[in-house]
């Protein structure tokens, strides 16, 4: 669990003013404060937060209370303090706990998840979840791999900080979520295969030249049947009505700006006649292409 290193990683209180925000998921996180507390007795004395406090036990042994909860807890154990919750820590006099600390806000935007939606955050916002865990994660490593960008900052350490910051918010919730709460559809289930991904490319990277299926097929060294086959599985479409879909989106696009005529337009979309585009091109979305640059592609209906 590497909580060796968390023991050595004391220059996490240097994060304090260098890593203040970043985004997890729809909500957006303020931190406050990160510390440590050294392995000699020690008491944090009953008080509360209007954010959560997290604690990472990485040597001894302790106490922590909450309410009317009473937690022996040691190395390997994180545990939690909810906005509101009247806590505190003692450290064991024969075995001093050691624990790395931060504490942090969350607030939920216009695209955050809806009233009754659960997910990773459910475990900090739900009060019924335990407050003490031993699923610490890759929190020992965040932990460590913080200290090691906060001191001394280098450039590029705000993109870096910011992931390490989002990562470690995430797995502080995900030690007290309900496993319930963390399945989610795997993104193998809808992931293409790496042959229709290739096929793909190959039709996005072609749409100004003839193509046929063959030529598709053998792209990726399949017969022309079976990759056909397999991109209609799938996709849903076959390879052909790709290609048109792709050629006219593409052409929406060109359309938007003045500069190119309709026929260069048609051209740059793999139609040699420009009537032929234009037919397709109302067929497809409703009205002729120079009506299409007329209205910058807004239709009022």
């Amino acid at each position: 669990m590497n909580l060796e290193n968390v023991a050595r990683a004391g220059s996490l209180t240097e994060l304090s003013g260098v890593l203040q925000t970043c985004r997890a998921g729809a909500f957006q996180v303020d931190f406050f404060s990160w510390g440590f507390y050294p392995t000699s007795p020690w008491r944090n004395y009953w008080h509360r937060h209007s954010f959560y406090e997290v604690c990472l036990a990485y040597s001894g042994a302790g106490r922590f209370s909450t309410g009317a909860e009473h937690h022996d807890v040691g190395a390997g154990d994180v545990f939690l303090a909810r906005p509101g919750d009247v806590h505190e820590i003692e450290s064991s006099h024969t075995e001093p706990l050691g624990i790395a600390f931060w504490s942090f806000a969350l607030r939920a935007g216009q695209d955050g998840p809806s009233p009754g939606e659960r997910g990773w955050w459910s475990g900090l916002t739900d009060t019924t979840r335990p407050t003490v865990s031993r699923r610490i994660g890759s929190l020992a490593s965040l932990v460590t791999a913080l200290a090691e960008h906060a001191a001394p900052v280098r450039s590029g350490y705000e993109s870096v900080l910011s992931g390490l910051g989002a990562a470690l918010v995430v797995d502080t919730a995900r030690a007290f979520a309900a496993e319930d709460d963390l399945c989610t559809r795997s993104p193998a289930a809808t992931r293409l295969s790496p042959a229709v991904a290739a096929m793909q490319r190959y039709l996005a990277d072609n749409l100004s030249r003839p193509v046929t299926v063959r030529d598709v097929a053998a792209s990726v060294h399949l017969s022309a049947r079976h990759a056909e086959r397999l991109f209609r599985h799938e996709t849903g479409g076959s390879l052909m009505a790709t290609l048109r879909r792709m050629r006219l989106d593409l052409g929406a696009a060109l359309l938007l700006d003045s500069g190119p005529s309709v026929t260069e337009v048609a051209q740059a979309c793999g139609y040699a006649d420009v009537r032929a585009f234009s037919t397709a091109f109302r067929r497809t979305h409703g009205h002729a292409p120079l009506v299409h640059r007329a209205l910058q592609g807004t239709l009022h209906l």
